[in-house]
């Protein structure tokens, strides 16, 4: 996560891309719950608008590490990446059992979230879904935290061949 702290820009997808392109994370994994959570915060951070603390980045990632379990994504149809995104926006409403609005929105975000995920999949792939949460984040970020945050950013994948259950090629907006 150090690199994340690095970033000065507040567009999450970008910020991602970084942390994904630049640290040695398998090409599967619940590594990649993180980077979604922590590029979100860092790009929410860095906008300005929300006060973000260090302290809140780790709550998220602490929050994203209970739940984010490799493989869920088949066992379960939870991907790490949606709780790393819930948790996210947890933290920023101050979401908890005996609060109503907070913890509803978080739950439509988590929603959302899961269905973006939900229409990338076959076969599953971490990167993708870190980068379409985030593009739906954005949106989310808009409509539940009221924060314009930058959208356009094009991503080209260059881990195709790395990919163990095969790539989904010309169906990944991202290949």
């Amino acid at each position: 996560m150090r690199l994340l702290y690095k970033s000065k820009g507040n567009n999450p997808v970008e910020i991602a891309e970084g942390v994904i392109n630049s640290a040695a994370l398998p090409m599967l994994g619940c590594e990649h719950a993180w980077v979604a959570a922590g590029s979100l915060l860092i790009a929410i951070k860095n906008h300005g608008e929300i006060k973000i603390t260090n302290g809140q980045i780790v709550e998220a990632l602490n929050r994203t590490r209970r739940q984010a379990i490799g493989a869920y994504c088949g066992l379960t149809g939870v991907c790490g990446v949606t709780p790393a995104i819930g948790a996210a926006f947890s933290v920023i409403l101050g979401a908890a059992c005996p609060k109503d609005k907070e913890t509803s929105a978080t739950m439509h975000v988590v929603s959302k979230v899961i269905e973006t995920i939900a229409n990338e999949t076959g076969p599953c792939c971490c990167k993708n879904f870190v980068y379409s949460s985030l593009s739906t984040s954005i949106g989310l970020a808009k409509d539940y935290l009221g924060i314009d945050l930058p959208s356009s950013h094009q991503i080209i994948c260059v881990d195709s061949e790395r990919h163990p259950h095969g790539c989904r090629r010309e169906k990944c907006k991202y290949y």
